[in-house]
């Protein structure tokens, strides 16, 4: 609907209606305050007659006592002097007064009874009771009075009367409403009785006569209300008539002021061409409004111009080649890059159908018209291989073009020079996959591909190499003379293989094989004829030529046992278990072989004793040592490791220790140890003066930077005394670590502990080096223990090493005392200390009492 229209509509539907409204709302609030008013006004009558009756009543009642009784006892002449005064003051114009004696009504003089006489026969009998006085209205042969009677004896009275008539109305009227008042019999209504001259309303007045009801019928004229009303109806037409004469000069106004210049602005907007280079700015005119409207139409027009002008500059500019096309797959815009390669002009271009212009994909219309009836929100995506001067890939993205209403009008064509992409694609996969020195397979290629080469295989065989002194072409010659060799190790490897095998350089010097289908003695085969062909390989570097040799390890699985990571750990181990063996030997992986598989799992150990320590699950027990030379005080045990594991199985040192050592652990087990060993003599201080704990210490640990103020805070931190605690360590990393150890030895003996050499003999068991280790026990090598007793050159070594200690001021400990024999021997040579199965097995320490040590005493005693 037009503006116009629309203000028509305003006008007729809403402020017509809203002028008669108002007008009509105004006439009745006009008429309801008449109403209230003419109402006030009869209220106001009505209060002013009723107070005037009271006042009357009691101004006839005081006249009649004050002049009634004298003027009875006057004489005839006095009387008549009497009456003209009264009628000199204006009173008796509507007064009269009666003398009553003996039923019969005389008027007190001639000239006083200008009103109907009163006839006794007419009179109520009970009005001749002159007991006492009486005022009131009585209604006599239709005509009413006021009377008041005052007695002057017992048989006769003075009444004054009043006449109600004409006189009385206009004596009450205030505002000349009244019309008429009249006395009449009975009990006065108590609604307003609305006649066509007026309101009547009946109000009750005190009768004279008891039991006679009496009421006086007051009309209310409505003359100068109804004056009003044709005033009123005359200016509600006058403003009505005035206010439609202004909405129509309202109109007017609008219609030439908003209507008119709002078309011409619609008509500027409707010559407009999207399509145009330029455009003609819109002018508003008419007011203000539309000339900011016309000026935001201008400003939103130039960044529509200047947006398209960018969106072209940009699709000339980007290096994609950009086709659009309209609903039926037809060309409509080409950007440079696609004129350049397609080798055709836009102008030729354009209406064209799509495939036209792809001449090698004929069905190219019906894919794209099969896309957008798809109305897909996400790209098309798809590689094609394009032939212009070369051979191009091209990645080819369509997308649906939409109008506002969300409706597919065409596509979006773009092609994307992929070529180098995907080469450079290619040559990252093949460094992420194979080896830049010797172009095989790297170690995580080679782990993925593994599941996949085994599938299908009877047998799966994986070897795993190791290059011998390697390091020492690197270390002399350089790393580029080390790639030279592993070149040709991969070449002399890949010289001795055929098709049905998997090789890969795993990192370093390690190389992996995975051969497929082939019985033991012909991977054995394989492998030796690779060992022959690397040692043969020299490399000659300024006159110097260099060998390597190759260790291998083989780890063999049949289906449907195969699985290849873990065949590739067992295979590593092998690999350590030949290079153990001397250069250029091979082993294969036994699952019964108890060193190989404790190696195999040893970093399960590693993550085991880790979790042990977070968890707080290492225990402690303790094995006895027993004084035997008859002058040791000390009671002294030696503090061992368990691990509980989950099920509550104990697990022995022997299980997790290597694996400990191995991956450098046995620092923090020694530590809590440590720990645990502190805190536990902190809470048996009753043992402080007699008992000595013996803490072993690995050589990892010994000279470990940071373990000898480890030690010092627990000492602080639990406050026991050091002399309670002997630290020992083995022969073989004392020497191994000799200065580290000998710092931390002294710096530790500055503190209060003392130390025990453990496994002497087994070692190097040089007494120089027992002579320069401040130590205070020799704990000899149960090997030479265990014979004791049957042999001879063992008594011997355990009876040359206990003379050197005694004469050096070093007390011995024999380990592995496992019977009385043994224990008789040891005492026949002098040896101070005895630690075994017949001195005690190792038990909890949290189970540990006086009496525990006791107990192997009495045995032997």
């Amino acid at each position: 609907m037009r503006i116009s229209k629309k203000l028509v509509v305003f006008v007729v539907g809403f402020c017509l209606p809203a002028v008669f409204a108002v007008s009509s709302s105004l006439s009745l609030w006009f008429e309801n305050r008449v109403s209230e008013l003419k109402q006030a006004s009869i209220n106001a009558e009505l209060v002013n007659i009723r107070r005037q009756i009271n006042t009357d009543l009691r101004q006839l009642e005081l006249l009649a006592r004050g002049y009634g009784a004298p003027m009875s006892s006057l004489e005839d002449g006095a009387r008549k002097n009497f009456s003209l005064a009264w009628q000199q003051t204006g009173v008796a114009d509507h007064l009269s007064f009666f003398y009553f004696d003996r039923g019969q009504v005389i008027p007190f003089s001639p000239h006083i009874g200008t009103i109907h006489p009163f006839e006794s026969s007419s009179l109520p009998a009970s009005l001749f009771a002159f007991k006492q006085s009486k005022t009131g209205f009585i209604l006599l042969e239709g005509q009413g009075y006021m009377v008041s009677v005052v007695p002057t004896s017992q048989s006769s009275a003075v009444a004054l009367v009043r006449q109600v008539d004409s006189k009385l109305l206009s004596h009450y009227q205030v505002h000349d409403m009244l019309r008429s008042i009249t006395l009449e019999a009975g009990i006065a209504a108590s609604d307003t009785i609305n006649k066509e001259s007026g309101q009547l309303i009946e109000i009750a007045v005190p009768s004279l006569v008891y039991g006679e009801a009496l009421h006086l019928s007051v009309l209310f004229s409505d003359g100068i209300f109804a004056d009003i009303e044709p005033q009123i109806s005359s200016a509600t037409y006058l403003v009505l008539g005035l206010s439609l004469l202004m909405l129509f000069i309202g109109y007017l106004w609008l219609r030439i002021g908003l209507v008119r210049p709002f078309k011409q602005l619609l008509a500027q907007l409707s010559r407009i061409d999207p399509t145009a280079k330029s455009y003609t700015p819109l002018t508003g005119n008419g007011c203000s409004e539309l000339v900011v409207v016309a000026d935001r139409v201008n400003e939103l027009l130039a960044r529509i111009f200047q947006q398209k002008e960018r969106s072209k500059i940009t699709l000339e500019a980007i290096v994609e080649v950009v086709i659009l096309t309209d609903a039926s797959a037809k060309v409509v815009y080409l950007n440079p890059q696609a004129e350049r390669l397609l080798n055709i002009s836009s102008e030729q271009a354009i209406g064209m159908p799509v495939s036209d212009l792809f001449k090698s994909d004929s069905s190219f219309n019906t894919k794209l018209l099969q896309f957008m009836q798809t109305a897909s929100l996400e790209p098309l995506l798809s590689k094609i291989k394009f032939q212009s001067q070369q051979v191009q890939l091209m990645e080819r993205s369509i997308s649906n073009l939409r109008n506002p209403q969300n409706e597919v009008i065409g596509t979006v064509i773009v092609l994307r020079d992929i070529t180098q992409e995907e080469v450079l694609k290619h040559q990252l996969r093949r460094r992420a996959n194979y080896d830049s020195v010797t172009s095989l397979l790297n170690r995580s290629a080679f782990e993925e591909r593994l599941p996949e080469f085994s599938k299908g295989g009877q047998t799966l065989a994986i070897c795993y190499f190791d290059l011998e002194q390697f390091k020492l072409i690197n270390d002399s010659c350089g790393h580029s003379a080390g790639d030279l060799m592993l070149k040709m190790v991969a070449k002399a490897i890949q010289s001795s293989l055929d098709d049905q095998v998997l090789l890969a350089r795993l990192g370093g010097d390690e190389f992996g094989l995975a051969i497929k289908n082939s019985e033991v003695l012909q991977v054995a085969q394989q492998v030796k004829q690779i060992i022959d062909s690397v040692a043969l390989q020299v490399l000659e570097h300024q006159g110097c030529h260099y060998r390597v040799g190759i260790s291998a390890g083989i780890a063999i699985a049949r289906a449907p046992y195969i699985t290849a990571t873990e065949l590739l750990k067992d295979a590593d181990i092998a690999c350590i278990a030949a290079k153990r063996k001397g250069s250029n030997q091979l082993h294969f992986y036994d699952d019964k072989d108890k060193e190989l598989i404790d190696q195999r799992n040893a970093p399960k150990w590693a993550v085991r004793i880790a979790q042990a320590i977070e968890h707080n699950e290492l225990l402690l027990y303790y094995q006895p040592i027993k004084g035997i030379s008859g002058n040791a005080h000390k009671k002294r045990m030696e503090i061992l490791l368990r691990i509980q594991e989950p099920c509550g199985r104990i697990l022995s040192p022997a299980q997790f220790i290597a694996a400990a050592e191995r991956f450098k652990l046995m620092p923090e087990v020694d530590k809590e140890v440590i720990r645990k060993a502190f805190l536990w003599l902190s809470m048996h201080e009753e043992l402080w003066h007699d008992h000595c704990l013996s803490i072993n210490l690995s050589g990892n640990s010994l000279g470990a930077e940071g373990m000898v103020d480890y030690i010092e805070a627990q000492l602080r931190r639990f406050a026991i005394p050091s002399k309670c605690i002997c630290f020992e360590i083995t022969e073989t990393s004392a020497i191994q670590n000799r200065n580290r150890a000998m710092e931390m030895l002294n710096l530790l003996r500055q503190q209060g502990f003392s130390f025990a050499l453990d496994d002497f003999g087994s070692g190097f068991a040089s007494y120089g080096y027992l002579r320069e280790l401040p130590v205070n026990y020799v704990k000899i090598d149960g090997c030479f223990v265990k014979t004791l007793a049957s042999n001879a050159k063992d008594y011997a070594i355990v009876k040359s090493i206990h003379d050197v200690c005694r004469v050096m001021g070093i007390e011995t400990v024999a380990e592995f005392v496992e019977n009385q024999d043994i224990i008789d021997r040891l005492e026949s040579i002098g040896i101070n200390y005895a630690q075994g199965y017949a001195i005690g097995r190792p038990q909890s320490l949290d189970t540990y009492t006086q009496r525990n040590i006791q107990q192997p005493e009495r045995l032997l005693a």
